[in-house]
C-alpha cells in the first residue's frame, strides 16, 4: 500500500468507498501533507491553489466527524466568490453523496435572504458561503454558529484582496461568541486556512486564527503542470480578432477560455465570434447573478464552447479537463498570468495556452510561434455537444438529479448517454443534452412529470 493511498487513513468506510467509487486513490500533495493534520484536530495553514485537490483536503476532515443526526451548522466555509462557493459546495456534495442525509447550504449573495433564512431554519450541516451573505445572517439571527467546529478560509489571499477581512473578522467574532456561550464540546472550532500565496497579511491573519497550526507549503514539491505556451504578435484588434478565429479552429479545443482586460472588450470579442458561427458566451461582472450563473452553467456542461471571460469573473471558475486558455489581452503581471493558464493542464492533463503580445517582450521570444494559416479560416466552428435545457423547479422542490434523469430516460426514447450534466439550482433544474436530441428530450418533459408535477421546460 502506498503512503499516497486514501485507504490508509482512518475514515468512514462509506467515505473510502465513495472515494473508490469516484476513482480517488492517491492523495495529491496537498492532501497527503495536510488531511492527517485535519484528521488529527489540528488547526492547518496549507498553500492550495485551486486544482490542487484542497477542497477533498479540509472536506473529507469535516465529513469524517460530521455527525448527521444533529441538524445544525457543524462546519463554515467561507469562499471570496460565489461562483467558487457553489463549486465547493457541489464537491463537499459529491464525497458526502454515500452518507447518510448530509444536507450542505450555500449562502451567497444575489440570491434572496429570506429564501436562504427559510433554509437554514430546516436545518443544515455544512455551510458555504461568502464573507459578506454570511455576515449578513449572523446579524438577522437566522445562522447560528453555536454548534459549529470547522471554520475553513478557502483562497484566503483572494478573499483578503477583495477587502472581505472585516466580514472575515466578524464572522470569528459571532463564532467565538456563540461557541462560548452554549456549545458543550469546547469553545474554540478547529480552524483551516488554505492560500494560494503567504503573503505577509495572510501570515497576520493565521497568527491571529490559529493555533499551534501545521503549515503545509508546497512550493518545492508540487509538479509543475503540462502547459505548452505558445505566444503570437498580433498588431491592432482587427489582427487580433483572426488571430482569435485561426487558434480556435486550428487547434478545434472542445472547450477554450480567452481572457480579455474589460467588460467592453469581452462583449465584442463575444459578439465578433458568435457572428463567425463560434458557439460562444461572454462572463463578466456587470451581469446580473443570473447570467453569471447560466453562462458558467452552459459551458461547463458542453452547450458552449468558448467563454470570454474577464479575470475578475472568472476568479475561482474551477473547469474540469479544459483545452485551451486563450490571452487575448497580455495579463496585467506574472500571477494573473500563472493563475490564466493553470486552468488548463490539470489532474496530470496537458494543456496550452496562447498568448497574443503587441511586440516581442524578452519573456515571450522563447515561446513565439507563426500564427495558424489564413486558410484554416475556411473551416466551420465546430458546434457545441450539447444543448441545455432550464426546467422550472430546482431544490426549493426537492428535485434531485436522479428525478431529471429518471424523467429523461423512463420511456426508452432516450438513453443514459444522452443525458449530460445535470445542475440543480434553488429555483431551477439545468440539463445538457445531445444536441441533435434536444427537441425530443424537450417534448419528452414537457409532456411527462418530475416528482408528480408538470415540468415547464425551455431550451436556454
Amino acid at each position: 500500500m502506498s503512503d499516497t493511498d486514501f485507504s490508509q487513513l482512518q475514515l468512514r468506510p462509506a467515505l473510502l468507498q465513495n472515494l473508490s467509487a469516484l476513482a480517488f486513490t492517491s492523495m495529491t500533495p496537498v492532501q497527503q501533507l495536510s488531511l492527517p493534520a485535519v484528521l488529527a484536530g489540528r488547526d492547518v495553514m496549507a498553500q492550495g491553489k485551486t486544482g490542487s485537490g484542497k477542497t477533498a483536503a479540509f472536506a473529507l476532515g469535516i465529513l469524517q466527524k460530521i455527525e448527521p443526526t444533529l441538524f445544525k451548522p457543524q462546519a463554515l466555509i467561507l469562499c471570496p466568490t460565489r461562483e467558487l462557493a457553489d463549486q465547493v459546495a457541489d464537491e463537499v456534495r459529491r464525497l458526502a453523496r454515500l452518507l447518510p442525509n448530509i444536507k450542505v447550504l450555500s449562502l451567497c449573495g444575489g440570491r434572496p435572504v429570506a429564501v436562504q433564512a427559510d433554509s437554514l431554519s430546516h436545518g443544515a450541516h455544512i455551510i458555504v458561503g461568502t464573507p459578506g451573505r454570511i455576515e449578513d445572517h449572523l446579524q438577522r439571527g437566522s445562522l447560528i454558529l453555536a454548534d459549529t467546529d470547522f471554520l475553513v478560509l478557502d483562497e484566503a489571499d483572494r478573499m483578503l484582496d477583495m477587502g472581505f477581512l472585516p466580514s472575515v473578522e466578524n464572522v470569528l467574532a459571532h463564532l467565538h461568541r456563540q461557541r462560548s456561550m452554549t456549545a458543550t464540546s469546547g469553545t474554540r472550532a478547529q480552524m483551516l486556512l488554505f492560500s494560494a500565496t503567504f503573503s505577509a497579511e495572510i501570515h497576520t491573519l493565521s497568527e491571529v486564527i490559529l493555533q499551534n497550526p501545521v503549515y503545509v507549503e508546497l512550493r518545492d514539491i508540487e509538479v509543475a503542470p503540462d502547459i505548452e505556451e505558445l505566444c503570437y504578435l498580433t498588431g491592432n484588434d482587427e489582427s487580433r480578432l483572426d488571430a482569435l478565429k485561426r487558434v480556435l479552429l486550428h487547434f478545434r479545443p472542445d472547450n477554450a477560455l480567452v481572457f480579455c482586460t474589460t467588460r467592453n472588450d469581452v462583449d465584442e470579442v463575444c459578439q465578433r465570434l458568435q457572428r463567425a458561427g463560434f458557439s460562444a458566451i461572454a462572463l463578466h461582472g456587470e451581469m446580473d447573478q443570473r447570467e453569471r450563473d447560466q453562462a458558467i452553467i452552459l459551458f461547463s456542461n458542453g452547450s458552449a464552447r468558448v467563454l470570454v471571460a474577464t479575470d475578475v469573473a472568472a476568479r475561482g471558475l474551477d473547469i474540469t479537463g479544459l483545452d485551451l486558455v486563450i490571452n487575448y489581452h497580455e495579463a496585467r503581471d506574472e500571477e494573473t498570468h500563472t493563475h490564466r493558464i493553470g486552468r488548463t493542464g490539470r489532474a496530470g492533463a496537458k494543456g496550452r495556452a496562447c498568448t497574443f503580445v503587441s511586440f516581442a517582450s524578452k519573456d515571450a521570444v522563447d515561446k513565439l510561434a507563426e500564427l495558424p494559416p489564413v486558410s484554416v479560416l475556411k473551416l466551420s466552428p465546430p458546434p457545441a455537444s450539447f444543448n441545455t435545457l432550464i426546467i422550472d423547479g430546482g431544490k426549493r422542490d426537492k428535485i434531485r438529479p436522479t428525478d431529471v434523469l429518471g424523467a429523461l430516460t423512463g420511456s426508452g426514447e432516450l438513453e443514459r448517454s444522452d443525458v449530460g450534466n445535470i445542475r440543480i439550482t434553488h429555483q431551477a433544474a439545468y440539463v445538457a443534452i445531445n444536441r441533435n436530441k434536444a427537441h425530443l428530450a424537450k417534448q419528452i418533459l414537457s409532456k411527462g412529470k418530475i416528482k408528480g408535477k408538470s415540468a415547464r421546460v425551455r431550451q436556454l
